[in-house]
């Protein structure tokens, strides 16, 4: 009787080396997931940063209505006629933009578009006074931010006046 164990046991003979492939699986699988993971937060990276571009577009948007509350003169007997405009900063050239800062510009439009009674609450309209009128303006800003971001706001707003 043959008392070798080991003849009867059957053995591959060409197992050197599996763990070090398996672990080199493991390794490329564990690559691909980082530089897939580097990979999305880049891109959100970038998505924020186009966010926030736009934000600040908007904002020197909204800023240009405040530079029309505060010029007059876009407003009022400079600009009466209807359908026409006033552009600022500078009337002559409207593609001219007035800088914020080193990152955020505006410009825009102020445009008439006449006149029709007071507006009900607005005080104006007791005892059907007929000698006020509100005068009727829409304002066009368009605001510019980094990397070529622009954002466009348009409101209406009246002044009363005779």
């Amino acid at each position: 009787m043959n008392t070798d164990f080991r003849a009867n046991n059957f053995q591959f003979k060409n197992e050197d080396g599996s763990v070090l492939v398996l672990a080199l699986m493991i390794m490329v699988l564990l690559t691909l997931m980082g530089m897939a993971a580097t990979t999305t937060s880049t891109i959100e990276v970038q998505i924020a940063a186009n966010e926030n571009y736009h934000k600040l577009a908007f904002y020197s948007a909204e800023s240009a209505l405040a530079y029309v509350i505060k010029t007059k003169a876009l407003y009022y007997d400079d600009n009466i006629t209807v359908n026409a405009g006033l552009n600022f900063p500078n009337n002559a050239d409207s593609s001219e933009k007035y800088i914020l800062g080193s990152i955020q510009e505006f410009n825009g439009s102020v445009v008439y578009q006449g006149a029709t009674v007071p507006p009900a609450g607005s005080g104006f309209e007791v005892g059907g006074a007929t000698e006020y009128k509100a005068h009727r303006y829409a304002a066009i800003s368009t605001g510019y931010g980094p990397s070529g971001a622009q954002s466009r706001v348009q409101v209406g707003f009246y002044r009363i006046g005779f």
